[in-house]
């Protein structure tokens, strides 16, 4: 994750858009949520670039997640403009304005299907590498 330097004017940086989305995939992941996509809809939406979908556990894990994903896009220069989320604790959308979070519960997700009405985005990467224990190779 980066966290940019305050600038001699006191202002932070912003962090790319790009980078955001997946620091808040990242973020959602270490907060347990799964099955996590990153969208590229920059070609694709006039609304937004990005488009994290992510399915939680529960109504407060959920919530929980979401509020560590406003505090992460803070000091990167990225602050949500609008929260939403239904009563009943089955979907939340964070919009960021470049980068749309979404969290759902399973079911949501499924009826929604926001992976495959932005089936033409390009998904991006975001998983970090898993460095695994050293091999040794047989001579």
């Amino acid at each position: 994750m980066q966290v940019p330097q305050t600038s001699p004017t006191g202002q932070t940086p912003r962090v790319p858009a790009r980078q955001f989305a997946i620091d808040a995939a990242r973020m959602l992941a270490d907060t347990r949520c799964h099955n996590i996509a990153v969208l590229d809809v920059s070609g694709l939406s006039p609304v937004t670039d990005f488009m994290v979908i992510a399915t939680g556990t529960s109504p407060r894990q959920m919530r929980t997640a979401c509020d560590d994903t406003e505090e992460l896009g803070e000091p990167m220069g990225h602050r949500a403009l609008a929260r939403s989320e239904d009563s009943t604790g089955s979907w939340i959308l964070i919009d960021f304005v470049d980068v749309v979070i979404h969290v759902f519960n399973q079911e949501s997700r499924l009826f929604y299907d926001l992976d495959g009405l932005w089936g033409d985005a390009p998904r991006m990467t975001w998983e970090r590498e898993e460095r695994g224990p050293a091999r040794e190779t047989a001579q």
